[in-house]
């Protein structure tokens, strides 16, 4: 008997998510022994049971095509907004799976997919994840497909304010995506020649990098790129969110927690508009026009890269063989270049940041980058 399997995506659209589909579904049904059908809208379509055929007409042209033909959310199944507030829907999903009689579940999503997957194991679903973001970190696999595209998308547009900065001898700061992990920005940043990176990993000081853009323009230097992660933080502001981290992880109450927990959104809330301040603090310190570039969803959109579409592949049909194999409760990964499966438990929950010290940030030091930190 052919085994019956769902598809989801959830979290972030990224390049890749299509592809990824396809690899999946048209692996099963090219060997014959399997049927699958797709969940809108992520984990939301699966507790409310929305539904579309993955057969051959559906998957047909779609591995080049951006986004994801399932549509997807973050709603998180054990948390989700019914009637104005969060329930716990972990039930109605586990039913919806019975109800298709399904053998297993592909959760194609980031970090918070994995976190949301691992709970549905522990309820009872057979489940296999893929990694997409384009953050790239995601714990437990080399790369994430999605990243590559919007690491080309970044480097691009350095490559075009290049123009325009030495044109104007400007200071262009330029924002990527990248909450907690600053690999976007430092790869892009690395492969643009920006003067300046700075990631949530290493806390910068404002005076640092307009000393490092101040010492170019002695050198004769008419511009300087400022690579910036949206995440990127100031020494002061990380010490203030270690603080409110440590006081939410150790409150003695509810209420304390909660109080944390209010105090750390607002922060997060009022650090969205940073790379402003930054850049207005910036010319202020240097005496050069300064210019903000952000770049936004601009680096969700788009044709996955041939990269994101070989990986997703790679990935996707190998998924394939396991839910053949009747393999669950893993991520399937890339780990020093070859195709392996992770535990779910090993993934869940973690972040795969920049180290410090790495080969990358070092390589880049030894170009003179300024990291806002020296």
């Amino acid at each position: 008997m052919a085994q019956h399997v769902g598809i989801l995506t959830s979290g972030g659209d990224c390049p890749g998510l299509n592809a990824a589909i396809r690899a999946v579904a048209k692996a099963g049904l090219e060997a014959g022994d399997m049927e699958f059908v797709g969940f809108r809208d992520g984990f939301r379509g699966l507790v409310q049971d929305r539904t579309m055929s993955l057969d051959g007409d559906a998957l047909s042209g779609i591995l080049t095509n951006g986004g994801t033909i399932l549509g997807t959310s973050r709603d998180k199944p054990h948390k989700m907004p019914i009637g104005g507030k969060p329930q716990d829907m972990t039930a109605a999903a586990a039913e919806t799976y019975r109800r298709h009689a399904l053998d297993a579940l592909v959760c194609i999503g980031g970090g918070g997919t994995q976190k949301n997957a691992l709970r549905l194991q522990e309820a009872g679903l057979r489940i296999i994840t893929l990694p997409k973001t384009i953050d790239n970190d995601i714990a437990g696999t080399d790369v994430s497909f999605g990243y590559d595209t919007a690491l080309q998308t970044a480097t691009e547009a350095i490559d075009r304010l290049h123009s325009t900065a030495t044109s104007h001898a400007r200071v262009i700061v330029l924002e990527t995506m990248g909450h907690r992990a600053g690999w976007l920005a430092l790869g892009a940043g690395i492969a643009g020649g920006a003067d300046v990176i700075l990631i949530p990993e290493i806390p910068y000081r404002v005076e640092v990098v307009a000393d490092a853009i101040r010492a170019r323009v002695r050198r004769g230097k008419r511009f300087s790129i400022v690579a910036v992660a949206e995440g990127a933080m100031t020494g002061e502001e990380a010490e203030t969110v270690r603080k409110l981290v440590n006081s939410k992880n150790h409150a003695a109450t509810k209420e304390q927690k909660r109080r944390a927990s209010v105090d750390l959104d607002a922060f997060h809330n009022h650090h969205v508009d940073h790379t402003v301040r930054l850049t207005q603090q910036l010319e202020k310190l240097t005496g050069l026009e300064s210019r903000l570039t952000i770049l936004g969803h601009l680096q969700r959109g788009g044709a996955p890269s041939a990269a994101d579409r070989i990986l997703a592949t790679r990935l996707g049909t190998a998924c394939a063989q396991l839910l053949r194999d009747g393999v669950h409760g893993v991520m399937v990964a890339q780990v020093d270049g070859a195709v392996k499966t992770v535990p779910l438990e090993a993934v869940a929950g973690k972040k795969k940041l920049v180290p410090p010290d790495g080969g990358l940030v070092g390589a880049a030091r030894q170009l003179g980058t300024c990291f806002g930190g020296d």
